[in-house]
């Protein structure tokens, strides 16, 4: 790439985006044994590419480490280059130095089966990183990967509040885009601040990938009284409300949704031929759903599984927090999966056994007190919980 190429790419970082969907994978297919079900993820990315759609994320923790070589068999090397776009990440994980960098951006290509990211992305920046990237040089050495043409944009994911986010972009005004969670559940919390977040990335100029637009399925499982809201409002979908609500907003270039199975896929492409702008209506009826869910005190997991590798103790922390919203939501007995989810052989360790170390709280991008929600948990199920 000629360096007036570069210019040129730089200016417009999506503009060779075909829509506004982009396929994350972060919660692919699996087999039993946890590894990605190629065949079944073969046949997802044939059909979101024939949708029209071009976008694909990824990340080398994704997946317990096998989200890039999935990549690499299911997209790469079964398509054209031309056929598609991808996205990696620098994660604070994977470097320790700024000697480290270049040398993991170019094994990150080879693993993924490419000879150049799309897009690059400082991942998950806030407090408890940032001064790792800045100290390594992190930005910088994208930018100098982006010269070198192993990288045609660079920006950064992003999990803290408005102000932080202004002083990155401050930091780094050659950053060409930001990626924020941004659903209508947390467009006006005072914790994930979509909005402010959202208003600050404009103020700067820069465009918006969605991260967590259906809040890890929590805008997709709802109970029957939002469920019933949606209906009202002219039907469709939970999930398409939110996927609608998203890529609306003014600044947004792209949506990831972190799709698992074919038919995630083909309910996603549909909602996005064409992409139908929420109406009047139905932005006041997800407004009112935003407003059932945060009454009935549900936990605003996402289940990104940030929190359970670094766990001592190896508590699958999103899995006891989908049985207490299971309770606390939908009013379910699950007692019995609660039971299974920690006494199966499986090396999973009762929510009791925290020993409040805090790792679950600095790796979890949702800013969730879950020392505090553990000891809901084995108040609530520890006591009778049977097979």
């Amino acid at each position: 790439m000629t360096n007036t190429d570069q210019g040129a790419a730089r200016r417009a970082p999506f503009e060779s985006a075909r829509g506004k969907l982009g396929f994350g994978c972060m919660r692919l297919p699996a087999n039993d044994d946890k590894t990605v079900d190629l065949k079944t993820f073969a046949e997802m990315v044939d059909a979101f590419l024939d949708g029209g759609l071009t976008y694909f994320d990824t990340a080398r923790p994704y997946h317990s480490g096998n989200s890039e070589p999935a990549v690499a068999a299911a997209l790469a090397a079964r398509h054209d280059r031309s056929e598609f776009l991808l996205a990696d990440k620098l994660s604070s994980g994977n470097f320790e130095r700024r000697e480290d960098i270049r040398p993991l951006i170019e094994d990150q290509l080879r693993t993924c089966g490419v000879e150049h990211f799309d897009y690059y992305l400082m991942h998950s920046q806030g407090p408890g990183n940032y001064d790792k990237y800045q100290r390594c040089g992190a930005y910088d050495e994208a930018l100098a990967a982006r010269d070198a043409g192993l990288v045609r944009h660079v920006g950064f994911s992003f999990h803290s509040d408005a102000a932080f986010l202004d002083r990155i972009l401050a930091d780094h005004p050659d950053m060409e885009f930001v990626q924020l969670q941004v659903n209508y559940l947390d467009w006006e919390s005072g914790v994930i601040q979509s909005r402010a977040c959202c208003e600050v990335a404009a103020a700067h100029g820069k465009p918006v990938i969605v991260m967590e637009p259906v809040k890890g399925g929590m805008l997709v499982n709802l109970p029957d009284e939002a469920r019933e809201v949606l209906a009202a409002a002219g039907g469709g979908s939970p999930a398409s409300f939110a996927l609608r609500f998203a890529a609306s907003l003014p600044g947004v270039e792209m949506v990831l949704s972190g799709m698992g199975t074919p038919d995630m896929v083909a309910e996603n492409v549909r909602t996005f031929s064409p992409l139908v702008p929420l109406s009047g209506e139905e932005r006041a009826a997800v407004e009112r759903v935003a407003q059932i869910l945060r009454g009935r005190d549900a936990v605003e997991c996402t289940a990104c599984r940030y929190c359970v590798d670094g766990c001592p103790k190896k508590i699958n922390i999103p899995e006891l927090f989908s049985c207490l919203n299971a309770k606390r939501a939908y009013n379910e007995d699950s007692a019995k999966y609660y039971y299974r989810t920690t006494h199966t052989g499986n090396g999973h360790g009762l929510a009791s056994e925290c020993v409040g170390c805090g790792a679950c709280e600095r790796a979890c991008p949702q800013h969730l007190p879950i020392r505090e929600l553990l000891r809901e948990v084995a108040a609530e199920f520890e006591a009778g919980a049977k097979e």
